[in-house]
Parts: structure tokens; C-alpha cells; sequence
């Protein structure tokens, strides 16, 4: 999801345990099964930018007391001025990684964390969006022609894949880690969508060479590409095409999003959405996970329509769900709302929430 950071009040200056983590990880090699097992999960980009490690605890606590089994969160923060927490700074044109105690070593805490409570964790790379970073640093530092160049340019990708290098190597023997994720919605407006085909099945490729033992998937809003399509999300102007990135072997699972107010559409065109997705991993022999979805209204429109498309979910054999977002109080206050946000005090959040995760 684009927002606007705005996420200060949680960040809470403390001491932090600088040990990676530990566990070994599953036996079982996944590298090329197509199939998932159903879960229910969510989205808390927020958990390595918390800097009370006592809040990271509290967080999936909850998360596993809710029965919720994967959660995706950044691991990437790339900057331009190198303080406070970051992952990733740019000087000039040298990019240096920080593996210390307010940087990998923030990634290092949650990490330990999904392992303790048995939660595992989705981690995309790097931002489409300008949010911690995103694309546009890489091309601004590295003398790209604009945000397509992200993709083609051979000094960009590879820096980016300096950076994924290091993140797999650190966590790929954790039992936590689920998926490695390429981005967090990536796009190319006006661009053929052989652009973005093109650098996933080489991104993709790239990381399952470091670790063949998880997981690997675009973190894609799922548009199509379909000839004379009235809709915006099957045009494939944003240079994406669902359909043909499916069939790229080294991508384990599709993903795909689903924001109807800010994608011009009614919540009634959700269950349609949900059912093309579903509908396109069984013509592809792959499962689909649907990683971002949410209604920013509370009370009785959200407690509907989520439930709506939660039967949607079952009806069309979309095998994993992640809500946007997990929200509670933590030492510092309430963490991000950004209207989406459900929070674990809210009169719904059973409902919509636990209950689901048990039917899962």
C-alpha cells in the first residue's frame, strides 16, 4: 500500500539484543510446489521500525493469539541522510547497508520474534512508493532516466541485488521466513508489461540461487492485462500483467491487492476481482495469495464487505489472505491507522479477525 509515514509516537529509544536469529530452518524444500496451504494473515509494515523490542513481543503475541499465521512486514528503509533507523544509506553513489543495532539489527528483533510465537514472515525488498525510500532512490543515486530504469538499468539491479543478498543470507536459515518478496507493489506506468516480467523472472531466479528452501513472490497488485478491457485494473497500464507472471517458474505464488475506493470501483467489483485471481491460479496451476485488502470505513460497511469477500476467498480457492492492517496499543500509543487498520479493541476485530483465522 502507498501512505504517507506518519509513525513516530511508537518509536521509543531502547537497548536492543544484536544476536541474528537462530533456528534452523524446515526440513521440507518448497522450491517448486504450486500449492499452498490455506491461511489467514495480515500486513504490519511498522514491527522493525518499533524501537522497543518489549512492543515487537506484545505485537506477535497478539498476532499468534489471533490464530493469524504469516505476516508481511518492509525490510527495506533506504535513505539518503544515515540516522535513525534505516536499512539501507546512500552516499552519492555508494550504498552502504547497516547491519547495526538501528538498522538490520531493528529486522534482527522481529525476526526472533516470529520465530518465538511460530509466525512467519513475508519480506519484500524494496518500495514501489516513495515510503521508506522506494525505487526512486536507486535510480536518483545511480543515474537512472527515470522510474522504469529501476528495472533495466544493469547498475541498478545490481545494487538492489547487493541488497537482497544480504537480507537472504542473514535470515534464509530462519524457520521464520515464509516468502522472500521481490517489491511491495511494483509498477511501470505507460511500460510494456514485458518490463516488469522480464525483471521479476531475473530477480526471482536471483534469490531462489541464494536460498531454494522458501518461498519467492512478486508482492504485485495483481492487475491484468487484457485486451479491450473497460476496467483500469485489467488494462495493464501500470506494466503489469497477473497472467504472464504467474507462469514464471522461480515465483512460487501469485499476490495480488485489492483497494476498490482508490481504484475507482465499488465494493460489490471486490468479489469479482477475488474471483479472476482465483480463477487465474487454477488455469496456472498456482496458488494465489490475496497479500493487501481492506475497507477504510468502520462499523458496519467494513464488518459486510469483508465478510463478503472472506466467502469469496473460500468460493474461489484463494488460498492465503493478509488483511491490511494489524493495529494495537502498544507502549507508545496506537499503532499507524491509516482507516484500514483494524484494531484488536475494535467490536468487529473477533468477527473479522479470529474467527476468520479459525475457519482458515
Amino acid at each position: 500500500m502507498k501512505f504517507t509515514t506518519s509513525f513516530t509516537t511508537l518509536l521509543l529509544a531502547v537497548s536492543c539484543a544484536l544476536a541474528l536469529p537462530t533456528a534452523e530452518p524446515d526440513v521440507q524444500t518448497i522450491e517448486k510446489r504450486a500449492t499452498i496451504s490455506p491461511f489467514a494473515g495480515t500486513n504490519a509494515y511498522w514491527l522493525p521500525f518499533l524501537t522497543n523490542d518489549a512492543d515487537v513481543e506484545a505485537t506477535f503475541s497478539a498476532v499468534a493469539a489471533a490464530g493469524l499465521k504469516v505476516v508481511r512486514t518492509w525490510a527495506f528503509n533506504d535513505v539518503t541522510s544515515c540516522s535513525g533507523i534505516h536499512f539501507q544509506c546512500w552516499s552519492g553513489s555508494s550504498p552502504t547497508i547497516n547491519t547495526g543495532s538501528q538498522g538490520l539489527g531493528r529486522l534482527d528483533v522481529v525476526v526472533r520474534a516470529a520465530e518465538k510465537y511460530g509466525i512467519k514472515l513475508v519480506l519484500p525488498m524494496v518500495n514501489n512508493w516513495g515510503d521508506y525510500g522506494g525505487m526512486d532512490v536507486y535510480v536518483s543515486k545511480l543515474g537512472g532516466s527515470g522510474h522504469s530504469s529501476f528495472y533495466t538499468d544493469a547498475k541498478i539491479i545490481a545494487a538492489y541485488k547487493n541488497y537482497i543478498q544480504t537480507v537472504v543470507n542473514r535470515y534464509k536459515s530462519s524457520s521464520a521466513i515464509y516468502s522472500w518478496q521481490l517489491a511491495n507493489e511494483p509498477r511501470c506506468s505507460g511500460c510494456a508489461t514485458s518490463v516488469i516480467t522480464k525483471w521479476a523472472t531475473d530477480i526471482s531466479a536471483y534469490i531462489k540461487s541464494l536460498d531454494s528452501s522458501h518461498y519467492v513472490s512478486l508482492g504485485d497488485e495483481g492487475f491484468f492485462n487484457r485486451a479491450g478491457a473497460a476496467e483500469y485494473p485489467y488494462q495493464g497500464s501500470e506494466g503489469v500483467d497477473f497472467e504472464a507472471n504467474l507462469k514464471i517458474s522461480s515465483l512460487d505464488y501469485g499476490t495480488f491487492h485489492l483497494y476498490t475506493k482508490s481504484w475507482g470501483q465499488s465494493y460489490e467489483w471486490g468479489s469479482k476481482w477475488i474471483k479472476d485471481h482465483g480463477a487465474a491460479g487454477k488455469a496456472a496451476g498456482k496458488s494465489v495469495v490475496l497479500e493487501e485488502y481492506g475497507v477504510p470505513e468502520d462499523g458496519a460497511t467494513r464488518e459486510t464487505w469483508i465478510k463478503t469477500w472472506h466467502n469469496d476467498i473460500k468460493s474461489a480457492g484463494v488460498d492465503g489472505d493478509q488483511y491490511w492492517q494489524f493495529g494495537l496499543t502498544l507502549s507508545g500509543g496506537k499503532t499507524h491507522d491509516d482507516t484500514y487498520t483494524i484494531f484488536t479493541d475494535e467490536s468487529n476485530y473477533n468477527s473479522l479477525v479470529v474467527d476468520w483465522a479459525k475457519s482458515r
